[in-house]
């Protein structure tokens, strides 16, 4: 059985205190009311990578999360934060390729092969984003699309590198709309990227791949996305921001 994930990116938002504030409510209720095996992961801005995961203490469910890091590990290259530095604070993921990061920032997949090259030799672990904008989807290329993304990041790594990623596919089109793919078209997806990475690496390793579902997942939603076969957990926006829709979200898995 693959662990579930229920991934938190709480992106530019959230000032320190109610950083806090939301932190230790999510984690006072995954405690109380949360009683399946999912981990649960706080993606959060650069500044409260350290006070969040200090105050989760020896949480032994709830982790943080990194949403970008560098393809360098030092240097010359003010605003940036390396692979390194977040090891060296015990950070355990980072999510890389974000639909936001391709769009406004120009990263594309050699350069996130590189991210992804540069994370592991440091021991985190990617959260690999890849997923089609909706021109894409109507054009009915969308598949071909989100085959290469994975060739061009992942397709380089050996196999025991591979199952230290975790997927995350999102459709651009249902980020932040409150358009959501149904469960079908999510594990339809789920099951192309799993089975591309079967065609490079064999079934038995596509089938240990943990791959999320990102695009607009809320409390009403969750259970029966989660439940497809092939989607292993989220990979969550505004539901993340609210404690009471970020559980609920967590209890769907």
């Amino acid at each position: 059985m693959r662990q579930k994930i229920v991934a938190g990116n709480w992106k530019m938002n959230k000032t320190l205190e109610e950083a806090n504030i939301l932190a230790s409510e999510v984690t006072g209720m995954v405690a109380d009311e949360v009683k399946g095996d999912a981990k649960v992961i706080f993606c959060v801005p650069f500044p409260y990578l350290l006070p969040i995961k200090n105050q989760l203490g020896n949480n032994t469910r709830i982790f943080v999360g990194a949403q970008n890091c560098s393809e360098h590990e030092s240097g010359a290259y003010t605003g940036e934060v390396s692979a390194p530095m977040l090891k060296s604070m015990g950070i355990p993921y980072v999510i890389l390729g974000h639909s936001e990061r391709r769009q406004y920032f120009g990263e594309d997949g050699k350069l996130l092969a590189k991210k992804v090259d540069v994370a592991l030799k440091h021991g985190l672990s990617p959260i690999f984003c890849c997923g089609e904008p909706l021109e894409v989807r109507e054009a009915n290329t969308h598949e071909a699309l989100v085959k290469k993304q994975v060739e061009e990041s992942l397709f380089h790594l050996d196999a025991d590198a591979l199952k230290k990623v975790v997927v995350a596919y999102e459709p651009v089109w249902a980020i932040g709309t409150g358009k959501t793919a149904s469960a079908q078209q999510a594990q339809d997806m789920h099951a192309v990227i799993r089975t591309h990475l079967a065609s490079k690496y064999g079934q038995a390793v596509a089938d240990t791949i943990i791959i999320l579902y990102g695009g607009s997942v809320n409390a009403a939603n969750a259970k029966e996305l989660f439940s497809c076969p092939d989607v292993d957990g989220g990979l969550v926006g505004g539901a993340s921001l609210k404690s009471r829709d970020f559980t609920e979200v967590i209890k769907g898995a």
